[in-house]
């Protein structure tokens, strides 16, 4: 078993959350907007820094369907349609310990573009 191989992911769609623990003990809350606005796609990440997508308006996103792929990663179902990229054990892991950064880059390029995110 990797280091990044989580010990167990579990989805509450009530608060919109998916939480995923790891065998190192740690443990990472992530929200459903946080996972479908750093989505690992190329509709979202582009092929190349440059050409990455902000997304806008998925304050209230969910996840509706989480599917195995292979052992090596998740692919999540998103209640607006988006259900592309993969979610390896490592991008997971990556995200939840690069969250805090991650997030404030993110508002701050919302608050760049002129866009103001709607209240949960």
């Amino acid at each position: 078993m990797s280091r990044y191989t989580p010990t167990e992911i579990k989805l509450n769609r009530d608060n919109r959350m998916l939480t995923v623990s790891f065998p190192n003990g740690s443990s990472y809350d992530l929200s459903c907007e946080y996972l479908r606005v750093f989505s690992p796609s190329a509709e979202v990440q582009g092929h190349s820094a440059d050409e990455a997508t902000l997304q806008i308006g998925k304050e209230h996103v969910n996840i509706t369907k989480i599917e195995p792929v292979g052992n090596y990663a998740v692919l999540l179902h998103f209640d607006d349609g988006h259900n592309t990229g993969y979610y390896t054990w490592e991008t997971l892991y990556e995200l939840g310990v690069n969250q805090a950064q991650n997030w404030a880059k993110y508002l701050a390029d919302l608050k760049a573009a002129g866009i103001n995110r709607l209240p949960h």
